[in-house]
């Protein structure tokens, strides 16, 4: 039986650097699974849209489709925009939603990545605090979400581990810098808990002016690919109902 077309769903923005982060991490998803068919659709701003992305598997005869929203928390965006989305797709489409990507210990291994490809070194564990800077959210149960990867991370080893948030949610990313240096941290970290860059992620950069680091954006990193096929596999399973069928 043929496989369902992965249809990954980004939210898109005007930063170019964003679309090409998303379909670089596709084309690395394609490499690891060469018999799944991978297609993307953005919810705003960008080409093709989740609804011309699911009208297009429509007209070529897909059925079956695995909706996956490339989000980190679960969200209003994954919570209402996107299901409203796939409610209006062709009736012909069996749809079903896939769990957001976080929260993870694979993208927590993503993070550290990032942080390691920065100039941190394994010795500087013990030594060093981290700032969990993520873009925020208004949806208590995303920031909660945050919050708890951060205490979940710090018993890793690190001097500590602090949430920021880039937008509708304290503390920011420039004020858990400073908490962290008046904690006595040898160094000061920040890693960006976002999967693309765009306007947001600049604004964490900014608030990391006093850092002594400041990680990349989790892009197309194996894990994140790794985790997106996971939540693939998951939808798959006969317990998880389909949307519209």
């Amino acid at each position: 039986m043929r496989s369902p077309v992965l249809l990954v769903i980004a939210h898109g923005s005007r930063d170019p650097r964003h679309a090409a982060t998303v379909h670089a991490l596709v084309r690395r998803v394609r490499a690891a699974r060469p018999g799944v068919r991978v297609e993307v659709g953005f919810l705003d701003f960008n080409v093709p849209s989740v609804n011309g992305a699911l009208e297009s598997l429509a007209a070529e005869g897909v059925r079956d489709v695995v909706a996956l929203p490339l989000l980190l928390t679960r969200a209003f965006h994954a919570k209402a925009d996107i299901p409203a989305v796939l409610r209006s797709a062709p009736a012909r489409l069996r749809i079903r939603q896939a769990e957001v990507l976080g929260p993870s210990p694979l993208l927590l291994s993503a993070l550290e990545r990032r942080l390691f490809e920065a100039g941190l070194t394994a010795a500087d564990r013990s030594s060093t605090g981290v700032v969990l800077a993520s873009a925020g959210s208004t949806d208590p149960e995303a920031i909660a979400v945050i919050s708890g990867i951060a205490r979940e991370w710090q018993r890793g080893g690190w001097f500590a581990v602090r949430p920021a948030f880039a937008s509708a949610a304290l503390p920011r990313t420039e004020d858990a810098v400073r908490e962290l240096r008046a904690l006595g941290c040898g160094r000061v970290a920040v890693a960006r808990y976002v999967l693309a860059p765009g306007f947001l992620p600049d604004r964490i950069a900014q608030g990391a002016s006093e850092a002594d680091m400041l990680a990349e954006v989790l892009g197309p990193a194996p894990e994140v690919a790794q985790v997106l096929l996971e939540r693939f596999d998951e939808a798959l399973t006969p317990a998880l109902a389909a949307v519209g069928a």
